[in-house]
């Protein structure tokens, strides 16, 4: 059973566009939720409040690089976006159990997009007092997920949290010879992890795929997007998977689970691992949570034809 407690906007960087969404079409809740502050949602011993940080514009080469004309204007205009871009949102999991609070990604901050960042604003919003989250996850290392963890102030967001990284990303991100050892479009993205990885460097643990950050809360394997990046699978009812970025958008994910994504790192892997996700989470029906799909990013994947569809919970 799912309520409404309380979304924010909010995001802009270098080689990304700035742009507007419609909200026109979205179903009475969705657009209650979009104006307030989180929306959330019993999944048996969890109890789950996904916070908007805001939202990313992302230009159609990034979004759908390999679609044809016609693909790309028929899937920005469902999208809401422009004739060239379309926004993605920003969908952050806060999850209570027991006496963890657990937050999964820490945002963008103030190191992305201007209309994202929002999710300190939020969680206080939604009478989450960012003291007292007791774990952060991160997913993986990109700036969208991970630039909120230091503040304006330089001091951790979050400063009573102990941390999650999968050990992949971990070495990765913080290899000291990324300027050799990475393309140097990578360079900026590996400054970013730097900075935000070795901010919590003596509190985080490294985990990898089958461990459990808390019981019932299982690390899965969902590597390409970047060479670490994990997902989280929830027990309780028929089950439930925290996406991350393993499938970056409730239409074209579903729908053509084998295109790439621009931001993808290792495309066939994460195509590979996209594919695999989709379809057993519509086999065995498990409920989703995706960061960048249409607010609250909370439903069910479906077989249509050879491929899916997304339908969001109602």
């Amino acid at each position: 059973m799912s309520d409404i407690v309380s979304a924010g906007t909010g995001l802009s960087r270098r080689h990304l566009l700035a742009g507007s969404a419609a909200l026109a079409g979205l179903p009475a809740w969705a657009r209650y939720a979009l104006a307030q502050q989180a929306y959330r949602f019993k999944h048996g011993e969890f109890d789950i409040t996904v916070i908007s940080d805001g939202y990313l514009t992302l230009p159609a080469e990034i979004i759908m690089p390999t679609a044809s004309v016609d693909e790309r204007a028929d899937l920005l205009k469902r999208l809401g976006g422009t004739a060239d871009s379309a926004q993605m949102k920003t969908n952050i999991p806060v999850i209570r159990v027991g006496s963890d609070l657990i937050l999964v990604d820490t945002g963008s901050g103030d190191k992305f997009q201007a209309t994202a960042g929002n999710l300190v604003e939020n969680l206080k919003a939604a009478g989450i007092d960012p003291a007292a989250i007791t774990k952060v996850v991160f997913t993986h290392a990109h700036p969208d997920h991970s630039g909120g963890t230091l503040g304006k102030d330089g001091k951790l967001a979050f400063p009573n949290a102990a941390y999650y990284a999968s050990a992949a990303e971990w070495q990765f991100w913080t290899n000291p010879d990324y300027k050799t050892a990475m393309p140097e479009a990578l360079h900026p993205f590996a400054v970013g992890a730097q900075r935000d990885l070795f901010a919590v460097k003596d509190r985080v643990t490294l985990v990898k795929p089958g461990d459990e950050i808390v019981s019932g809360m299982r690390v899965l394997d969902t590597a390409g997007h970047t060479p670490g990046h994990i997902s989280l699978e929830l027990a309780g009812g028929a089950g439930l998977i925290i996406t991350a970025d393993a499938a970056t958008n409730h239409l074209i994910s579903f729908e053509h689970p084998d295109w790439r994504f621009g931001f993808d790192l290792q495309s066939d892997l994460a195509i590979a691992n996209r594919k695999r996700l989709v379809d057993r989470a519509a086999n065995e029906r498990l409920k989703l949570l995706g960061y960048h799909w249409a607010y609250p990013g909370v439903g069910y994947a479906e077989r249509n034809g050879s491929a899916f569809r997304f339908v969001a919970e109602a």
